[in-house]
């Protein structure tokens, strides 16, 4: 009973280094009546987002995620099956069936998770799914689909890419009709900012651009220049399905902020209606404010066919993609989920369009092997209805983010929300819920939709996985109470 003890504290905690992102895991603490008071705590001093650092834009090599989740095959996985009396026992069908069946008998039809719902929980030491119901079943995933657009983006592109801002010259130096002219290209960076931005983890910086702009410009003889602004990057409709929405703003690869009208950096805001005009617009006010003239408004063009035939005159870079994945996923942040499935689309060689997008993010789970038939993705954020997928695709999602074969897939993990501390679980799991600083998971609500998966450490040690999908809720409240009670189940079972 004590070696079991042993394995389950050291499991917790390794799982909870994902919470605080520190390289070494130290013991957890005492239990009280079934609770992890010493994860809770730890989580409680974590920061509210994000689950790594990551350098500035001037970073001529940004480092990978850091190795924070306790890798397959410690103590938050089961050993060889021949390892002795030390193995970490693996849940049963039964064991799951135990846990949660109670609470879908009692949450199930026409309670508060409505009509239609699927569950599957996979062991992500082995990939396999110990338990399911209707996990194959295609359901509207809302904000968890998310986690598809993670993975895609992270497995097309790295996560060291970072996303370019530039200023650039047509035409070697501009003649005729481009005489004077410069152009701001628009390279999909939504976190570009035009407000103060200092310190390592800052995002790219409109004012920066602006002061190497001028620099530049000064030192050429240049003094006064008329302005065009790129958008070229992106085609297909701007305006979400949804239509507009303080959600998310038209999707351009030029934008300051999100396109928020106010001092927000998450959550729902007054967007731009043009989110590119209004930030050639202020580039055009920085660059006055530095002593350089520009002449009449800021136009939309094309700099160059292919880009060629022009002179890049100053760069800003993002934070690195595994920055943007961890705060899309803590946050539910649809401007940055969009981004990273039109980049996954560029890598790929498709339309930077809704379209484009969503064959370029099939095509990256399809070559990751994941479970597709029958899916569907619209869009890279979630709020497109038309986005089908099963829980059992989700939690495959997680199983290949955990896998140490596919270590640029952590920060799909690492940017899990952690229940009653961070981002969109920050108000749930009440202060003596068993979850509460233990279970890490992506939420997703619509109106009649509520889905949740994420990963949890059960009480044997085991490193589980999950996806709870449930679609014709009628109280969303309700419908999250479920799913939560549900995920801390799993967190509080041996599960055998």
């Amino acid at each position: 009973m004590e070696q079991r003890r042993t394995w389950r504290l050291s499991a917790v905690s390794a799982f909870v280094g994902l919470v605080v992102a520190v390289a070494s895991v130290l013991a957890a603490g005492p239990w009280d009546n079934g609770q992890r008071k010493a994860e809770r705590a730890r989580a409680a001093g974590s920061p509210g987002t994000g689950g790594e650092r990551h350098g500035g834009d001037d970073a001529r090599s940004a480092p990978g995620a850091a190795p924070v989740l306790a890798p397959l095959g410690t103590a938050a996985v089961a050993p060889s099956p021949d390892s002795g009396d030390d193995a970490v026992p693996a849940p049963t069908q039964a064991g799951l069936a135990d846990a949660l069946e109670p609470l879908l008998d009692e949450n199930g039809a026409d309670g508060a998770l409505g009509r239609t719902g699927s569950v599957s929980v996979v062991d992500a030491a082995t990939g396999r799914q110990v338990y399911g119901a209707r996990a194959d079943a295609k359901a509207v995933p809302a904000s968890i689909i998310k986690l598809a657009t993670g993975v895609a983006a992270l497995s097309a592109l790295g996560p060291d890419h970072r996303i370019k801002t530039t200023v650039v010259v047509p035409e070697g130096g501009g003649k005729g009709k481009d005489k004077d002219r410069i152009v701001l290209v628009g390279g999909g960076d939504p976190t570009l900012t035009a407000r103060p931005a200092k310190g390592p983890d800052a995002p790219a910086s409109l004012r920066k651009l602006a002061d190497k702009t001028a620099s530049a410009l000064k030192k050429s003889g240049t003094d006064s220049v008329r302005l065009g602004y790129d958008t070229s990057l992106y085609s297909g409709p701007v305006l979400h399905p949804i239509g507009p929405n303080e959600n998310i703003s038209p999707v351009t690869p030029l934008m300051v902020d999100e396109g928020r009208l106010d001092d927000s950096d998450h959550g729902p805001a007054p967007r731009s209606h043009d989110p590119a005009a209004d930030a050639a617009e202020e580039f055009a006010t920085m660059l006055r404010d530095r002593g350089i003239a520009v002449k009449g408004e800021p136009r939309s063009v094309k700099a160059a066919k292919d880009g060629k035939g022009v002179r890049p005159l100053a760069t800003v870079r993002s934070q690195p993609l595994s920055a943007l994945v961890e705060r899309a996923l803590t946050n539910s942040d649809n401007d940055i989920a969009e981004a990273l499935a039109r980049q996954t689309a560029v890598a790929a060689g498709e339309p930077a369009s809704f379209d484009g997008a969503g064959r370029a993010v099939m095509a990256r789970l399809n070559k990751l092997r994941l479970p597709l038939s029958g899916a569907r993705i619209a869009d890279g954020s979630g709020l497109d209805r038309a986005d089908h997928v099963s829980a059992a695709l989700l939690a495959q999602v997680l199983v290949r983010a955990a896998d140490p074969d596919h270590p640029e897939l952590r920060p799909v993990l690492t940017g899990l929300p952690v229940a009653g501390f961070t981002g969109t679980l920050r108000g749930r799991y009440a202060q003596d819920a068993v979850g509460r600083g233990v279970v890490r998971a992506k939420t997703g609500t619509l109106t009649g939709v509520n889905t949740l998966a994420g990963a949890v450490v059960d009480a044997d040690g085991r490193l589980l996985v999950f996806a709870f999908m449930t679609n014709g809720t009628t109280d969303p409240q309700g419908a999250q109470r479920a799913l939560d009670r549900m995920a801390s189940a799993l967190a509080n079972c041996g599960c055998r």
